[in-house]
């Protein structure tokens, strides 16, 4: 994991450290967020990398939530003048960030890829890792100029509920959160705890080391295997079905991080964006606890 990682969707932090002083950077976000606060916009101000623009979770990568979930996709004209404020620009690199390990970073690739923006990349290890290299951080916010970037959705697969829950009965669902939400253990944000019938508990903290960076793509690989995913699928064997793979998680965030993992195992996979928290908003829909499947 010492060796540099800035081809694909990640890169590291002394890679694009160098990529900063060329002559055409790219556009780098920050996009920190907890759940229950501080806003990730106060942990931007006390400090980010010199240039990035902040991106806010809540508003900017999601519409309102209902019952679609705490998370829904936003509109694609919402998203539009979200990056156009961030200064995306089409043909244009970004590179996204969070505090570490890339949980809330892969939802920012996920949605640029989703919406047409495939020249995104996650940083590796986030602002922790670029700290620990030694790299600098600011308090100065950059002036933007305005981006040109036009959101047109669908270039990513996607899954409702109706679909995730077929998908966990014919395919391949694996559930992002941690081993006692999957159980129905506990549940300390959405109305039901448990998980879709069917779906595989695989915590996305598998995903990464201890330095909160991704594990490589061999072990990703024996990691998504051992779930019973197949990493070497038959030619042809999704051809207009979409992928046999899909994530949840509690509202679609944790999830991309699952789909950024199987990517780079070269496992292509959808994502359920509603989630838990959309699956639950119909209390007819059925919810299965302990450690099987279901």
């Amino acid at each position: 994991m010492g060796a540099s990682r800035s081809a694909g969707s990640l890169v590291d932090a002394r890679s694009l450290a160098a990529e900063l002083t060329g002559s055409e950077p790219p556009v780098l976000l920050d996009v920190r967020w907890r759940f229950g606060g501080p806003p990730g916009i106060e942990s931007y101000r006390a400090g980010h990398l010199p240039g990035a623009v902040y991106v806010d979770l809540d508003t900017d990568l999601a519409g309102p939530p209902g019952p679609g979930g705490r998370h829904p996709l936003p509109s694609a004209d919402d998203f539009t003048a979200a990056m156009r404020r961030a200064g995306v620009r089409a043909g244009h690199p970004v590179v996204a960030y969070d505090g570490g390990d890339a949980t809330i970073a892969a939802r920012l690739w996920w949605s640029l890829r989703y919406f047409g923006h495939d020249l995104v990349r996650v940083l590796d290890g986030g602002l922790a890792g670029w700290t620990a290299a030694g790299l600098p951080v600011t308090t100065d916010e950059p002036a933007v100029a305005p981006g040109d970037f036009t959101a047109v959705p669908g270039y990513l697969p996607v899954l409702d509920a109706a679909g995730a829950g077929a998908l966990a009965r014919s395919g391949i669902l694996l559930d992002a959160r941690a081993g006692e939400r999957y159980r129905g253990e506990t549940e300390p944000i959405d109305r039901v705890a448990g998980h879709i019938p069917g779906a595989l508990s695989a915590p996305t903290a598998g995903n990464v080391g201890p330095d909160g960076r991704f594990l490589g793509s061999d072990e990703l690989r024996k990691r998504f295997a051992d779930l019973g995913v197949d990493v070497e699928p038959a030619p042809g064997a999704a051809s207009g079905s979409g992928p046999a793979v899909g994530a949840y998680c509690g509202s679609g965030v944790t999830a991309a991080h699952e789909v950024l993992a199987l990517s780079l195992a070269g496992i292509p996979a959808a994502l359920y964006v509603g989630s838990w928290s959309g699956w639950t908003a119909d209390p007819s829909r059925p919810v299965a606890t302990g450690p099987d499947p279901g």
